[in-house]
């Protein structure tokens, strides 16, 4: 079946089976629904063409009196957003099963999944808006009910943040609407338009700020700490290795051909934001003794450097962008599971009350290395590879390149820094009482990090797989926006 609607139906349909399930059943029908999706995902995979082409693409008319019709579609852009919002989704409901969460709490996943892969797919700015908001009310609700501390507060933070840029972007849609003599909101239509330098300006800084705030970018970032360390672990997952990405691959659908002229004029500025996160959030990370709001912080560093390589406007820049977002997607899903593994086991995640958990814990010791080093990027991990052509991206800018290069490195030695200080704090040094009696991974736990650790070494060693889908969907971009 090539009808990429069948994406949309399976998690909406899963939302509406699993919230009327009990508990201990509806996490197993959670994974084997979230794992029909994935199989639904391979065909679109196995018979996608790696040219310029949108594919798959199918229309249907939604508000045909104003002009409005569904569309949606699938290029090498997109493609790897699918793969990877599908391929994550079982991987954290997987990660839920030493918890007791209820069918609704699996229900608003799945409802979320099906915002999320709307968002990659649509090919038409109201099905993107749709998506775009339909993927932060099930979240919210994840956060608000099952998180904890002062969740409420937080969450009200998060939606107050999310909902300002997301009204600057409908603002702009509205906008673009409007130029359009036959009324028309395709993306085809809306990056063709002719727009005056003055409207190029706002358009991009209205787009732009909703997508900065999603991602997050320095300094609209404020909201992510907070949030990413009173979710719940599964919200947490969710929001890092997916939601963020939003943003991301906003900039790569619409800002950029919407606003050639104007990402020209102040591209310089969204990417010297992006570097200026980096050092920011990178420095921030080395302070932290919570182990969750470290990885929150590195997660802003590293965004920040895929985005100024999204606004380096080069082939390997953006191609290392896409290809980082995967990384990134996968290695902070196995982060944010092991620190919550952690916690179960010791009842804490405070690094100085942590330690020699090494010694009962040898399995999860070995797989957090693992996941660390791809983090940081060492050789023959997806983040090695994604890295680099982010720098060699930059590098290529004809002003300044060098010292964008030199700040942006600096995400892999003060990565290096931070992020083995938090396996030394947790792992190795002296066993605390309180950790005696603390057991190794098993189960469940096993098989999710195994998942986590092959995706890492396999993009590592054959990075190929996925640059060759995008390639030539980059170079089409880049010639639009010349």
């Amino acid at each position: 079946m090539d009808n990429l609607f069948i994406l949309l139906l399976i998690p909406v349909l899963s939302a509406i089976i699993l919230t009327v399930l009990q508990k201990e059943s509806a996490k197993w029908a959670a994974l084997v629904l979230a794992l029909i999706q994935v199989l639904a995902t391979l065909p679109f995979i196995s018979q996608f063409a790696p040219d310029a082409s949108v594919q798959f693409a199918r229309s249907w008319g939604w508000l045909e009196s104003m002009g409005i019709r569904f569309e949606i579609g699938l290029d090498g852009i997109s493609l790897p957003m699918v793969m990877l919002t599908n391929g994550l989704v079982p991987l954290i409901i997987l990660s839920t099963f030493s918890h007791r969460k209820t069918g609704g709490f699996y229900g608003l996943i799945a409802l979320m999944q099906a915002g999320l892969v709307l968002v990659f797919i649509s090919l038409d700015a109201f099905s993107f808006y749709v998506g775009w908001e339909a993927a932060l009310i099930p979240i919210y609700f994840i956060c608000a009910l099952w998180g904890e501390g002062d969740r409420i507060r937080i969450n009200l933070k998060f939606f107050v943040y999310t909902f300002f840029g997301s009204l600057l972007m409908l603002i702009a849609i509205i906008y673009l609407y409007q130029q359009t003599g036959a009324r028309d909101m395709s993306w085809q239509t809306l990056t063709t338009l002719s727009l005056s330098s003055e409207a190029q300006t706002w358009v991009f800084w209205a787009f732009f700020i909703a997508f900065a705030i999603k991602i997050p970018l320095f300094p609209l970032h404020t909201w992510q700490p907070d949030t990413y360390t009173h979710a719940p672990a599964a919200g947490t997952m969710l929001l890092s290795g997916i939601m963020l990405k939003m943003g991301l691959f906003g900039l790569l659908r619409w800002l950029l051909p919407l606003t050639p002229e104007a990402v020209h004029e102040y591209g310089g500025i969204a990417l010297i934001l992006g570097i200026i996160g980096v050092v920011y959030a990178s420095i921030i990370a080395f302070t932290m003794s919570d182990a969750k709001r470290l990885i929150a912080y590195s997660s802003i560093a590293h965004v920040g450097l895929i985005a100024a390589g999204i606004f380096s406007l080069s082939l390997e820049g953006i191609q290392g962008a896409i290809l980082q977002m995967v990384n990134h997607g996968i290695a902070v899903v196995g982060l944010f599971f092991i620190i919550d593994v952690i916690q179960q086991r010791t009842s804490t995640r405070d690094l100085k009350q942590l330690g020699g958990l090494a010694g009962p814990m040898p399995k999860l010791a070995i797989c957090f290395l693992v996941i660390i080093m791809g983090a940081i990027g060492l050789p023959l991990t997806g983040g090695f590879i994604g890295e680099f052509l982010l720098l060699k991206g930059l590098f290529s800018i004809e002003e300044c390149g060098f010292w964008y290069a030199v700040l942006g490195g600096t995400t892999l030695i003060l990565g290096a820094v931070y992020m083995l200080r938090l396996y030394q704090k947790t792992m190795a040094g002296q066993l605390g009482d309180q950790q005696v009696a603390v057991v190794d991974i098993k189960g469940h736990e096993m098989v999710l990090l195994a998942i986590v650790l092959v995706l890492i070494v396999l993009i590592g060693v054959w990075p190929n797989g996925l640059l060759h889908l995008s390639e030539a969907s980059v170079s089409n971009l880049l010639q639009q926006i010349k």
